[in-house]
């Protein structure tokens, strides 16, 4: 029974980390952008919605608005931040440093105004508890499960059955051409941006729901949802999924035969290992 239970946080996780991690492959395979400002995106999110809902605004509204928020903030950090810098030609280690720097202004400009301390969200709901099978779950964790998944059906059919899902796919695919044939690249990595980060508010809100809300945790998420993309293959949302589940399950299941603070250390070694056998990532394309 206890395996089982930890099977379920598992996929309870996975499904936040997938949402994390299918952004993230989106954002990298269209701009080539290591945008580690995401985890701030994630962070701001749930601090949005937690603000709104303190102040008596319905959950759903505070949600709503809270993706709107993190889509905002997505599109200028692309248009004011990561645009500007390729017109000057800077290079990835650049790009990857202003990305880092956006990061550490948004968490510290979190943690300046909310404090540093972990906040609840005063939602009495979201911790009641559902039974299925003898399986015991909160509504939030319910409900990141829900998100999780129809999170991955609706980017997999954007992406192969919308016609901006097809133009996201040429920019990604060969951007020179894209250029060329008047599909504007610059726009398409602001809308691809903008999307990533609706779908991270997700889990940047249904995640602090169960756990509470801190200004740092989103580093540690983005961390293991960049491996799940890796492993899984750049550019493959079906690989950064199902790796992001995969990782998760082993994470609580490793609790059974080894203490907890080792179980993401050997979660890291099992990548390493997997790397240097399929380093091209589970899913990738030739």
């Amino acid at each position: 029974m206890l395996a089982l239970h930890l099977f379920v946080n598992g996929l309870v996780t996975g499904c936040a980390l997938g949402m994390v991690a299918i952004s993230f492959s989106l954002v990298y395979s269209t701009t080539r952008i290591f945008h580690v400002a995401h985890a701030g995106v994630y962070t701001l999110g749930g601090y949005v919605a937690w603000s709104l809902v303190s102040r008596g605004v319905p959950a759903i509204a505070a949600l709503c608005i809270a993706i709107a928020a993190a889509t905002l903030l997505g599109a200028a950090i692309q248009h004011f931040l990561y645009r500007a810098l390729e017109r000057r030609h800077a290079t990835h280690l650049v790009v990857l440093i202003a990305s880092l720097g956006a990061l550490a202004v948004i968490q510290n400009v979190i943690a300046a105004v909310y404090s540093p301390n972990i906040l609840q969200f005063p939602l009495p709901w979201a911790s009641r508890t559902l039974g299925f099978g003898g399986v015991t779950l909160t509504a939030a964790q319910a409900l990141t499960i829900v998100a999780g998944l129809a999170s991955y059906a609706g980017m997999m059919w954007f992406a192969h059955r919308t016609l901006l899902g097809k133009r996201i796919r040429a920019v990604a695919s060969n951007p020179f051409l894209a250029e060329i044939t008047r599909l504007k690249p610059a726009d398409v990595h602001v809308i691809v941006i903008a999307i990533a980060s609706a779908i991270v508010c997700l889990p940047g809100v249904l995640v602090p729901l169960d756990l509470g809300l801190q200004p740092y945790g989103g580093v540690t998420v983005l961390l293991t949802a960049t491996i799940a993309m890796i492993a899984g293959g750049v550019g493959s949302i079906s690989g950064a999924f199902l790796l992001s589940l995969v990782i998760a399950i082993v994470q609580n299941l490793s609790l059974l035969v080894i203490p907890g603070e080792w179980s993401i250390g050997i979660t890291f070694f099992i990548f390493v290992i997997f790397m240097l056998f399929r380093p091209r990532g589970l899913f990738a394309r030739a």
